[in-house]
């Protein structure tokens, strides 16, 4: 198997619990096989908060206004075979360096790229919330395309009794474990229902409601995204077909009654 590269975005000014949590997960993912990988601390790089114009949904990313590093980042995501983003519990969310990394990348939520790449997310926390925010990056994740190994939480409350950091340990050479298994897989899954009727529905009331001025409805056509089964090519058993069949008659008529 081929050298696979993983990269890791860690959302913490600081090179201390996250980071160092994030570093201990790649280099366990090591031990596992051959992969190489990158950490990229955010506070590292230039990002400007999304003002909200909504260009890049409507007109195309690179029309943004916002002249930054973000085009630098995302092609990090694109050679990568694997993803990780890693936050500190703040505020009881993702960090702020996390949350404008996170909105650059907002019209992949509307054109998601990133299938057959499995990712994770890491949440470094003091006291409590952080199970929510794990929630959150696999919800991230999932609506960018990735294959999503469920992330993980550990605790970093100072000072860290040595139980908890045992603990840590062994959660972090789980988790390697499970997102290697899924990397070397590079899988397409069929989709679940739910997945399903989010593509299906989407992309019938984008192609009702948007023309091609809409840089949307340009990527779904281009993609083949309006006649597709899913957003790639999967095999769908008789249920799944029937229920994407019903799925684009209930966005027709909704859209027409509309």
């Amino acid at each position: 198997m081929n050298e696979m590269k993983v990269t890791a975005f860690v959302g913490s000014a600081r090179k201390k619990h996250t980071y160092l949590a994030t570093e201990r997960f790649l280099k366990s993912l090591q031990k596992n096989g051959d992969v190489d990988f990158e950490i990229v601390a955010l506070a590292d790089y230039n990002l400007k908060t999304c003002r909200g114009c909504k260009l890049c949904l409507d007109k195309g990313e690179e029309l943004c206004p916002l002249k930054d590093d973000r085009d630098i980042l995302m092609e990090k995501v694109r050679q990568s075979d694997g993803v990780v983003f890693a936050t500190p519990n703040y505020s009881f969310q993702v960090s702020g360096l996390m949350k404008v990394f996170l909105d650059r990348f907002g019209y992949v939520f509307h054109r998601p790229e990133y299938f057959g790449k499995t990712f994770t997310g890491i949440v470094a926390q003091g006291v409590y919330g952080g199970k929510e925010i794990v929630k959150y990056l696999d919800f991230v994740g999932s609506g960018m395309g990735f294959n999503v190994v469920s992330g993980f939480l550990i605790n970093t409350r100072e000072p860290v009794p040595e139980s908890e950091q045992v603990k840590t340990e062994k959660a972090i050479e789980k988790q390697s474990l499970r997102f290697y298994r899924q990397l070397a897989r590079k899988e397409y899954p069929s989709p679940s229902m739910l997945k399903l009727m989010i593509f299906r529905m989407s992309r019938t009331s984008l192609k009702a409601a948007l023309t091609e001025d809409f840089k949307d409805y340009r990527h779904f056509r281009d993609q083949g995204w309006f006649d597709n089964d899913y957003y790639y090519p999967v095999k769908l058993n008789p249920v799944k077909r029937t229920a994407g069949w019903l799925f684009d008659i209930t966005a027709r008529r909704m859209a027409a009654a509309n």
